[in-house]
């Protein structure tokens, strides 16, 4: 089994420099839907509802202060299997046009996140977890169709913007 910091590194290596909070919330939906698609996790470390959206709290101090990352010289990206592979693929097709803004507020739009937050001032700190039976549930009971989310034409009520990755 991969490790976060191998993920992070493959991510990376797939998609170049890009923002501590889009590689956390590309390392959330990597776990998530490695979970649907597994039926095991992709990585054994704990992510945790921040105010922001999930993170995995293990990598956070490594990019602290940091918006950028251009590599993470923490994992291996050869360490994944070819599922393990398989299954970020799929996500970073899915989500990596997305920037971590509005990666974040998808998020926030999901059950997992939400429910984990329950009961939370919107800014509070946070070291609730969102665990693998939260997201194996939610994002398995999405229908076919809704597995491969059509980003493109994502509308999220509440935040009037409509997602154009195009």
């Amino acid at each position: 089994m991969a490790t976060a910091h191998d993920v992070a590194a493959y991510i990376l290596a797939e998609r170049g420099p890009m923002s501590a909070m889009k590689l956390q919330k590309l390392l959330y939906y990597s776990q998530a839907w490695h979970l649907v698609w597994d039926e095991q996790p992709l990585f054994p470390e704990r992510i945790e509802a921040w105010a922001n959206g999930p993170v995995v709290a293990e990598l956070y101090p490594l990019h602290r202060g940091q918006f950028l990352i251009s590599e993470w010289p923490h994992g291996d990206a050869l360490r994944l299997t070819a599922a393990e592979r398989e299954s970020v693929d799929v996500v970073l097709d899915s989500y990596g046009d997305l920037d971590g803004r509005k990666l974040s507020h998808l998020t926030h739009a999901e059950a997992p996140w939400a429910e984990a937050r329950a009961g939370l001032h919107p800014t509070e700190r946070s070291d609730k977890v969102i665990t693998a039976a939260a997201m194996h549930e939610y994002y398995g009971s999405l229908d076919a169709a809704e597995e491969a989310i059509p980003i493109d034409e994502l509308t999220w009520e509440g935040w009037g913007a409509t997602v154009a990755t195009a």
